[in-house]
């Protein structure tokens, strides 16, 4: 029991702060300020263009256009899960627009995994541990669902598609 509460209060410590508290460079070479989106959903995606994953672009751009009023996409392009994103920021940007249509925003590339994991991610990944949430980053395509007031309120797998009933029965 010592163990459990000391773990919730360790917890609890590491994931201070606030998801509003985030300013990312976007691919369009403007901050992405997570503050702007208070009052709606946020859903945070680490992508990659060469995965098989990869189609799922195209559903998020479908959730983004659905519920836009209420909800906020924005994926992070990492090549961490088998060297599936190696391209630079202005490939990257290019490949979303050309292929999927992508408006959503998209941060700069970025680390998800590993020793130099991007401070969001390890704040994402503390607050899924503190709620007893799954970690979603195992590979690309990872999704983190944040409510209307900052907090993470679930997690999806790669596998999850964008326009699954898991997901959308937070947005109807």
């Amino acid at each position: 029991m010592k163990t459990l509460i000391l773990s919730m209060v360790l917890a609890a410590t590491l994931t201070g702060g606030s998801i509003y508290d985030f300013k990312i460079a976007g691919l369009d070479g403007k901050d992405i300020d997570f503050a702007q989106y208070k009052g709606k959903k946020i859903m945070i995606v680490n992508t990659a263009s060469e995965c098989g994953l990869t189609p799922q672009y195209e559903g998020l751009e479908q959730l983004y256009k659905k519920y836009k009023d209420k909800l906020v996409i924005i994926g992070f392009p990492a090549n961490n899960f088998g060297g599936q994103e190696p391209g630079s920021n202005g490939e990257i940007k290019e490949f979303c627009k050309k292929n999927y249509g992508v408006t959503f925003p998209m941060a700069e590339k970025i680390s998800v995994k590993g020793n130099d994991i991007h401070e969001l991610y390890k704040y994402l990944q503390a607050q899924a541990a503190a709620k007893g949430f799954a970690d979603p980053v195992t590979w690309n395509f990872g999704k983190f669902l944040v409510n209307e007031k900052g907090e993470l309120i679930a997690t999806f797998s790669p596998r999850t598609v964008p326009m699954s009933p898991d997901i959308l029965k937070y947005l109807n």
